[in-house]
């Protein structure tokens, strides 16, 4: 439930505190994914820190285990019938706490991912397991940005400021794409690269979004 108060006041996707620091974040994520887009190009063996990865990760899914079970469902979770499924229930729960930028965030942030991860994988052109295209991670992409709007809503909701808004944002973020990154990478569908370009590509997206949508709310008057 929310107050008569809180329904008369604009909540921005982005709470001011915390848009200089994130647009930095973003600027820099968007930096590291272009590079290393750049460095992996037509790339189909994996870099030496790629092999390293799934060297280290492979045993920890061997089936049957706990561990496999726990990786099947966070790789599960990003495939598109259940990444929808998480993004509506997350959306949902924005708009029923009077979050209506974020609501709209946590639709159009995992959405930019899903469209650019798919526009930029054909021109980069790295493949794995056969003729797989794979970079960068659009599972690891959707995760993290889920990860950042319930951060965003954590923040906005509590009032936590930058010094503790700011480190839970990064810190679900850090958490969500980690654990795509280990199924993911653990389970050789992706390079431990295309999961690090997943995440700095929607740590890029969703701020950017975030900024746009308080930016034209701004400017309608549209409160929440």
């Amino acid at each position: 439930m929310t107050s008569g108060a809180d329904e008369l006041t604009p909540h921005p996707a982005v709470p001011a505190a915390l848009r200089a620091p994130l647009a930095a974040i973003a600027v820099a994520a968007a930096a590291v994914a272009v590079l290393l887009g750049v460095l992996v190009t037509g790339d189909s063996t994996g870099t030496a820190v790629d092999r390293s990865a799934y060297t280290a990760w492979q045993d920890s899914v061997r089936e049957p285990s706990l561990s496999f079970d726990v990786s099947w469902a966070i790789g599960t979770a990003g495939d598109p019938a259940w990444a929808a499924g998480l993004v509506v229930l997350l959306a949902a729960l924005c708009f029923a706490v009077g979050r209506r930028r974020l609501a709209l965030l946590a639709v159009a942030g995992p959405a930019a991912t899903g469209v650019i991860t798919t526009l930029v994988k054909p021109v980069v052109d790295r493949t794995i397991n056969g003729d797989h295209l794979s970079y960068p991670s659009g599972h690891t992409a959707l995760l993290t940005s889920l990860g950042i709007v319930a951060g965003l809503l954590l923040t906005d909701r509590f009032r936590l400021g930058r010094a503790r808004g700011l480190p839970l944002v990064l810190g679900l973020a850090v958490l969500c794409g980690a654990a795509m990154s280990w199924s993911q990478t653990a389970s050789r569908v992706h390079y431990l690269t295309d999961t690090l370009g997943g995440f700095c590509t929607a740590l890029a997206l969703v701020v950017a979004a975030g900024w746009l949508i308080d930016r034209v709310a701004d400017r309608v008057k549209v409160t929440g």
